[in-house]
């Protein structure tokens, strides 16, 4: 991203952001409630339209780009889909629709990483169950479950610890330890990193819609008194070791 503006409701969110994210990086970004963090990460996949600059993915403006195979995205939030009931497998298997043809049925390899995906966040004895029965913290599970099954090379997480408890954060420590070892590149906001801090190559601290400072993750601690981490959920199940397929 170069000189990126936002612009959301005539308030500016972002002010003239210049960022650029390196192969194998795991970076986290970093800030007060509303200082424009998930607006940023955003904004980098095109979900929020800039007002002013630029962002490319792989050299290609988010408009323009295709292969979206390469990407993998965790909201904030499970979005219901027009009230059609869903189960937690078929959520997570959508995240391998960018892999697949067009009117192709799932194949073994797709079916084998929804397993894989499902075993690495503890909810492959609940994969029948409807997503809209779980709490939050679960449904954040399921949601990095269905990034991880699409094997991308770059995950991008907004807010991927809110509302789960702290045993759930030291295991998605794990899985982005074993997503770092084998080259992916990792882009998180959070409130604060906890257990995520031995994992971090990089933090980047926005301000007001500015970034701040970007450096190595030792900075993070100048941010930590004006962040407020979530309450963890009754969510007692952690993720298991998540191997990416050979």
């Amino acid at each position: 991203m170069t000189g990126g503006r936002v612009s959301l409701d005539t308030r500016e969110v972002l002010r003239g952001v210049d960022l650029t994210v390196e192969p194998g990086e795991v970076v986290a970004v970093l800030g007060p409630n509303g200082s424009g963090k998930s607006t940023l990460v955003r904004s980098l996949l095109g979900l929020v339209p800039l007002t002013a600059g630029s962002v490319e993915l792989y050299g290609v403006p988010p408009r323009r780009f295709r292969d979206w195979k390469r990407v993998g995205y965790v909201p904030q939030r499970l979005t219901a889909g027009g009230g059609v009931p869903a189960t937690i497998r078929e959520v997570v298997a959508s995240g391998r629709i960018a892999r697949q043809k067009r009117l192709r049925p799932a194949s073994a390899a797709d079916r084998a990483a929804v397993d894989r995906a499902l075993r690495a966040v503890s909810l492959a004895d609940r994969a029948g169950d409807p997503v809209h029965a779980l709490s939050g913290g679960q449904q954040q599970r399921v949601l990095i479950a269905r990034a991880l099954a699409g094997e991308p090379d770059v995950y991008v997480m907004d807010e991927p610890t809110a509302g789960v408890d702290a045993a759930t954060q030291q295991a998605l420590a794990g899985t982005l330890r074993t997503l770092a070892a084998e080259g992916r590149t990792v882009v998180l906001v959070a409130h604060e990193l906890g257990p995520l801090a031995s994992v971090i190559t990089r933090a980047v601290v926005v301000t007001d819609g500015l970034i701040t400072q970007d450096g190595p993750p030792s900075i993070a601690a100048a941010v930590q008194e004006h962040c407020h981490p979530h309450a963890d959920e009754d969510v007692r199940v952690p993720l298991s070791g998540w191997k990416p397929t050979p």
